[in-house]
């Protein structure tokens, strides 16, 4: 079974800062891409970011987090982060973390999500 444990979230003020920390655990043969998503009551999950596995890590970034956000990631530890800096209001939302995982009892890949972690930026 695997699963994405996700850390970091909680209550900034607009400016602030804030790290998000997803972590892969189980029975697993490879971590593929990892991402953020984020989603607001009422409306559909949206991709924030999101990193290759491949050396160096090919990213992409929504427009509006470009130049704000940075998502990184820890081969060894089958983490990503999402460094989150000038936080604006419109950022509340809650943040998901998602793994393209090979987990070992399986010949494919699947989609893992993690539970989610709650952004708040007030103004």
């Amino acid at each position: 079974q695997v699963q994405l444990v996700e850390s970091g979230g909680g209550l900034v003020q607009a400016g602030g800062s804030l790290r998000l920390s997803c972590a892969a655990s189980g029975s697993i043969i490879r971590v593929n891409r990892m991402g953020w998503y984020r989603q607001v009551p009422g409306k559909q999950r949206e991709l924030v970011a999101r990193i290759s596995n491949t050396s160096g890590g090919t990213t992409n970034y929504a427009d509006s987090v470009k130049g704000r956000f940075t998502i990184s990631r820890d081969n060894a530890k089958n983490t990503v982060y999402l460094q989150m800096n000038s936080l604006k209001p419109e950022d509340t939302a809650v943040y998901y973390c998602s793994a393209n995982v090979k987990p070992s009892d399986s010949v494919w890949s699947y989609d893992y999500w993690g539970q989610g972690t709650q952004v708040t930026v007030s103004s």
